[in-house]
């Protein structure tokens, strides 16, 4: 059973797969401060009851708690094969940008989930702290993609910023045109999102000649908000990056 852990900004999933199928996960919150040994305690009690942990995959955006998962896999996971996904790690991905260090290795995972399911090309759209819209070409490579702020993180931030708005709970509203304050600020949450993700998945399939068949898969932790919403057909992956470290994984230790 592999152990995969893929680290967010604000939210870190992690996940039990056996040979390719995810069989449990849970979502639980990214915390700078926390430290190996309590990295530890709480992944061994998720794990209770569960078949031994065979293998180890990880990919992260925050460099700390990467660190301390290294801690974590080197003093707890002693002799069971681990994989982090970073620069120089074999995935069979070409990543052709200017500087492949800067990409998110969570990008990296699920482009190469999207493409071993889907093949090439394909777009992924992962809907989390940000929502970021990645592209994989006909050649199997990462040329790239977009970054736009979050739901929760605009949300958050107009709040902070408006003095007679506030934060509300992101759920879809009666209509698109609101009748008052709460569900307007849901309305442009989710129906503006949508439209946003809509937007740029058009001019990418412009401007990268991708024909309207090309495979979209969505995920993330907020994924859930836009599913139904998008006038784009997507293929709802809410567990995509799981299955990257899956695929790193073998790569790396058959």
């Amino acid at each position: 059973m592999l152990l995969a852990v893929a680290v967010e900004n604000t939210r870190t999933l992690v996940g039990l797969v056996f040979e390719g199928t995810v069989k449990r996960h849970w979502w639980v919150g990214t915390d700078p401060r926390r430290t190996a040994d309590e990295w530890a305690v709480l992944l061994q009690g998720l794990l209770t009851g569960e078949s031994p942990v065979s293998g180890i995959a990880v990919c992260s955006a925050v460099p700390h708690v990467l660190h301390e998962l290294r801690d974590v896999v080197s003093r707890y996971y002693q002799g069971v094969p681990s994989v982090v996904v970073e620069p120089g790690v074999k995935t069979g991905l070409p990543v052709l940008v200017d500087n492949p260090r800067e990409v998110g290795t969570d990008r990296i995972a699920n482009a190469l989930a999207a493409v071993t399911k889907y093949g090439a090309p394909c777009l992924v759209v992962d809907v989390g702290t940000a929502i970021t819209i990645d592209v994989v070409n006909p050649a199997g490579a990462f040329i790239g993609g977009v970054i736009a702020p979050g739901i929760e993180t605009a949300t958050d931030a107009l709040g902070q910023a408006a003095a007679q708005l506030r934060r509300v709970e992101l759920v879809r509203p009666r209509s698109v045109v609101a009748k008052n304050t709460v569900e307007a600020l849901q309305s442009g949450a989710i129906h503006g999102f949508a439209a946003l993700v809509d937007g740029l998945v058009a001019r990418i399939r412009t401007e990268q000649s991708l024909n309207d068949d090309v495979a979209v898969v969505l995920t993330g932790a907020l994924a859930p908000l836009l599913v139904g919403q998008l006038n784009t057909p997507v293929r709802d992956e809410p567990l995509l990056t799981l299955r990257g470290l899956y695929q790193a994984f073998a790569r790396n230790h058959g």
